[in-house]
């Protein structure tokens, strides 16, 4: 059977471009289709305006420093306008790169909602497209709660198309999501309220980096909310009153409410039924080379169960492509993927917390931390403790987990994932010199 395509992409955004950009490098005809921007929700309403806005926001840190280095007083406060209409223009810049890395490899870029006829069919914005190979790529979409009133929250992408900054934002949430934006938004001198439903932010990560970041955004004047749920979004003449129960407040008034519960992938509109591709807890169903149910039919990134990181859909799309195209079949390990806070605190994690470390190797489980005063502190004010922690296996004196709070943590964990990975032990982090005066030198001078 002749197709139009050997491979066809569903989803321009990280994975899928991936994907298709190293299939027609091994040449064959390659087409994706987006319905959005081109550049995924990472490019155009995640990470990287997320991460344009902690910059934004570390602004107001350092003219509260500025004085106490001899700058005197600096005015802190935002041009909300003026920075949305740079963040905008820097994302139409990275949409545009991406759509010209596609042309100059030779893929066909086609705008519209796809769905499927059958299993090598696709209706892309009513025109019919035949393929081969088949890879799903779109991404997920944020999640709101089932509470009365939630249509008066808006979402992350959202956040991004406000036209004037919230004097006070209410965040439901406890995830990084959630944490990073209370950061930021605190950063830019907006009065923050985060409603978190466990006993502490960030749950699932390593309880002493909880703990820290907690401290860390109270002190900056963040009110944190926990063991509290929303019951029902009220719109009033002045914004909305959140009414809540299980905490020490009953209700919160403010004009903004933002929900980062949660993300699911984004699989409405494509028909997934037609072709027999299995769906599991809303998300699509892959083994461990991207194959669906349907045997022509792939997927990877956040439609997926796996992890919901940028670098994880492109790992996994380049190896669809070696694999299906290129004759190398080959598999991602998921294993000590370190992942980021980029806010206020930063923070950055890889490898096992020490929870899981001792849920797995028992007693023999030693921890090594350090808190600290960094350099830059010692003249600025406020005061804000660095946290350094090695989790470690006794027995054998591999380092199991690396975690961080504080400036740099997500460059310094990003380095240090490759030694965590390799297998380094305590006896060579305790070998190696460090550059000094530097934050990283303390993870070698642990005892």
């Amino acid at each position: 059977m002749s197709f139009d395509y050997d491979l066809f992409v569903i989803g321009a955004g990280p994975g899928g471009i991936a994907a298709a950009r190293l299939a027609a490098a091994y040449g064959v005809r390659v087409a994706i289709a987006e319905r959005d921007q081109v550049g995924g929700t990472c490019v155009i309403h995640g990470c990287i305006p997320e991460k344009l806005m902690v910059y934004a926001a570390s602004f107001s840190h350092f003219f509260e420093d500025a004085d106490e280095y001899g700058w005197g007083k600096v005015q802190r406060r935002i041009n909300w306008q003026q920075f949305m209409t740079a963040k905008d223009r820097a994302i139409e810049h990275l949409s545009q790169l991406h759509i010209k890395h596609l042309k100059e490899a030779g893929v066909e870029l086609i705008y519209g909602q796809t769905k499927f006829l059958d299993a090598h069919t696709l209706d892309v914005a009513g025109r019919k497209i035949t393929a081969d190979k088949i890879l799903i790529a779109v991404g997920g979409e944020a999640v709101k709660p089932n509470i009365p009133g939630f249509e008066y929250a808006i979402t992350s992408r959202q956040m991004f198309e406000l036209k004037q900054q919230p004097e006070h934002i209410a965040i439901i949430g406890s995830d990084q999501i959630a944490v990073k934006f209370a950061g930021s938004m605190n950063g830019l001198i907006s009065k923050v309220t985060l409603i978190v439903a466990e006993n502490r932010v960030l749950l699932n990560r390593d309880e002493d980096i909880r703990t820290a970041v907690q401290e860390i955004m109270e002190k900056n004047g963040i009110q944190v909310l926990c063991n509290t749920t929303v019951e029902k979004i009220e719109q009033i003449q002045d914004g909305f009153r959140l009414n809540l129960s299980g905490g020490k407040q009953d209700t919160v008034t403010v004009n903004t409410v933002l929900c980062a519960t949660g993300r699911t992938p984004n699989l409405s509109g494509l028909d997934l039924e037609k072709v027999g591709v299995e769906v599991k807890q809303g998300a699509i169903a892959v083994d461990e080379y991207s194959r669906t149910t349907q045997t022509n039919i792939f997927a990877v990134g956040d439609c997926t169960s796996r992890p919901h990181w940028t670098p994880m859909a492109i790992a996994t799309g380049r190896a669809f492509a070696d694999t299906v195209f290129g004759n190398q079949p080959r598999t991602v390990n998921f294993e000590c993927i370190p992942s980021a806070l980029s806010s206020q605190p930063e923070a950055a994690t890889v490898g096992l917390t020490e929870a899981e470390a001792r849920e797995k190797f028992g007693e023999s489980v030693r921890c090594y931390r350090s808190r600290f005063q960094p350099l830059f502190n010692s003249i600025a004010e406020p005061e804000e403790k660095t946290l350094i922690k090695l989790v470690v296996d006794g027995n054998t004196n591999e380092v199991l987990g690396a975690h961080m709070v504080g400036e740099y943590a997500t460059e310094i964990i990003q380095c240090l994932g490759l030694a965590v990975r390799k297998g380094v032990t305590k006896k060579d982090f305790d070998a190696t010199i460090g550059i000094h005066p530097s934050a990283a030198e303390e993870f070698f001078t642990l005892r």
